[in-house]
């Protein structure tokens, strides 16, 4: 939880510094929903997201260098520098999306396939509160439960949808309770523990064959919905204050830990200060490494490009030649 905070304020520094162009939404505050829930996965379990993606990016083994340089758009970048904040992937994790909600029934043919392949395997599909009142969510409760693919909806409920509240967007605000036929559960999203043991519970249930399941995770994000809102417009400064004071999952999760001496202060901040300057040298890296050469940009656009040999340009009878560098993941 610690690394994702220091990369965090480290992507909004360089944001600030106008290093990072384009979109930007930090996960600050929402730390444990990610950690609790990667703590309970197993190896044969997947994982899809929308565009706050960058502490998961990491947790699926993305190393702070090929996160904040991919955000830098450079070389060192988990993409190259091609994708940038909202398309970022990794082994079992399929991003990363920039449309709102387009993600969810992605992750229910994420938890079709391993049904269907027999991989014993479940997909996290995750989805803000600002999402959930998308039809499309509906619409694949509905299909997922027809064929009790192994799925689990997370509504990571941060209490606003872009600048508006939950309780004026939603006409009923317990987003656990709204998959109907598919059953939910309400977890404190703050408390990394309870999401890891929440999480355990939903693998169990979805991986007996029992179908879906919606998990909502009440939490909180400290910044705006993106590095362009001051996030201070629809709510008050001491808002953010009392639950940084209150809730603070990093904070929580320290005392927990010195309360019952699993470690000692000192313990605490030699971790942390590993950490720091893990995270300092990773910036350093996404600051001054090379972009990639212009010949670069088309390639490896395709998984399997056998049959593709020039890619459309911007302008006609100029077509792009295709290259393949990388290795697909996820095939």
């Amino acid at each position: 939880m610690y690394t994702i905070r220091r990369m965090e304020t480290a992507a909004g520094n360089l944001y600030k510094e106008k290093v990072i162009r384009g979109f930007c939404h930090l996960y600050s505050g929402q730390e444990a929903c990610a950690v609790g829930m990667r703590a309970a996965m197993r190896p044969e379990d997947s994982c899809i997201t929308a565009y706050r993606c960058h502490g998961w990016t990491y947790l699926m083994g993305v190393s702070p260098v090929g996160v904040l340089a991919e955000l830098t758009g450079r070389s060192s970048g988990c993409a190259r520098g091609k994708g940038g904040s909202m398309h970022m992937y990794g082994k079992n994790f399929y991003g990363g999306n920039g449309i709102v909600g387009a993600q969810v029934p992605l992750g229910v043919g994420i938890g079709f396939a391993a049904k269907y392949n027999g991989t014993q395997g479940a997909c996290i599909a995750l989805y803000g509160d600002g999402a959930a009142n998308q039809g499309q969510l509906f619409e694949v409760y509905n299909m997922a439960k027809l064929w009790n693919a192994p799925c689990i909806f997370v509504c990571e409920n941060n209490g606003y949808g872009m600048g508006t509240s939950a309780e004026r967007a939603s006409a009923n605000t317990n987003y656990y309770t709204r998959g109907d036929f598919v059953p939910g559960i309400w977890v404190d999203g703050m408390d990394v523990l309870a999401v890891r043991e929440a999480t355990r519970f939903a693998l169990e249930h979805t991986s007996s064959g029992k179908g879906p399941i919606l998990m909502e995770t009440a939490t909180y994000r400290y910044s705006g919905h993106s590095m362009s809102d001051p996030g201070t417009s629809y709510r008050s400064r001491d808002e953010i204050a009392e639950v940084r004071q209150t809730r603070d999952p990093i904070t929580s999760l320290r005392e927990k830990i010195l309360t019952t001496e699993l470690a000692t202060v000192e313990e605490l901040k030699e971790i942390e200060g590993k950490i720091r300057a893990e995270v300092d040298s990773a910036t350093k890296v996404a600051k001054t490494d090379k972009e990639i050469s212009v010949d670069e940009l088309t390639a490896d656009i395709y998984a399997n490009p056998e049959n593709l040999t020039s890619v459309r340009n911007t302008v006609p009878h100029a077509e792009l030649q295709h290259k393949r560098l990388g290795q697909a993941v996820n095939m």
